[in-house]
């Protein structure tokens, strides 16, 4: 028995998407920022998969010492949401634990990003709340900021929870549930 390809069936043969999964067409252009908010191996692999998926990808880490080093490792830096087209940008804050938190989150939000998240158990209340409640971030702007954040596959590794998180982005972007439900 051989594998089904969709050369194989007649109806897949129109099919956009099928003949961008073959190579045999490139996918739609489309202006895809992603921002990782601090220097994280969360954020390293979140940056070099999301290239990997048609993202322009970005650091922002407000720490100098940290920024340079993650410069020479070859990210792009960021200084501001600002600097995209509204409505491109994905900003994914990679470590909540940063006294800069509640700063990076208000500006994301102030800097018209399609989509602000943050990393963080579920099961804890963010300490995103009560540090941008802090700053004068009015509740309906704070409600926006998505948490948690990817696809519940169970991740546990840096790789494995930037996999989970871009595939989360992903399905949002296209107006998709995520997980197994088509």
């Amino acid at each position: 028995m051989g594998s089904s390809h969709a050369h194989d069936h007649p109806d897949h043969e129109q099919d956009a998407t099928c003949d961008v999964a073959h190579g045999k067409a490139q996918p739609a252009a489309e202006d895809k920022v992603l921002v990782a908010v601090f220097a994280s191996p969360v954020a390293g692999f979140l940056l070099r998969y999301g290239a990997d998926a048609g993202y322009r990808t970005f650091l922002m880490e407000p720490d100098p010492e940290l920024a340079a080093a993650a410069r020479a490792e070859g990210a792009e830096l960021a200084e501001s949401v600002d600097a995209f087209a509204p409505g491109s940008a994905d900003v994914v804050v990679t470590d909540h634990h940063r006294d800069e938190l509640g700063v990076q989150l208000r500006d994301a939000l102030a800097g018209k990003a399609r989509w602000v998240g943050i990393m963080g158990n579920p099961r804890h209340e963010g300490p995103h709340l009560r540090a941008l409640a802090e700053l004068g971030v009015p509740a309906g702007e704070i409600s926006l900021v998505h948490r948690p954040i990817g696809l519940n596959i169970g991740s546990r590794t840096p790789p494995e929870i930037a996999i989970a998180t871009l595939a989360g982005l992903i399905a949002d972007r296209n107006g998709k549930p995520g997980g197994f439900e088509f």
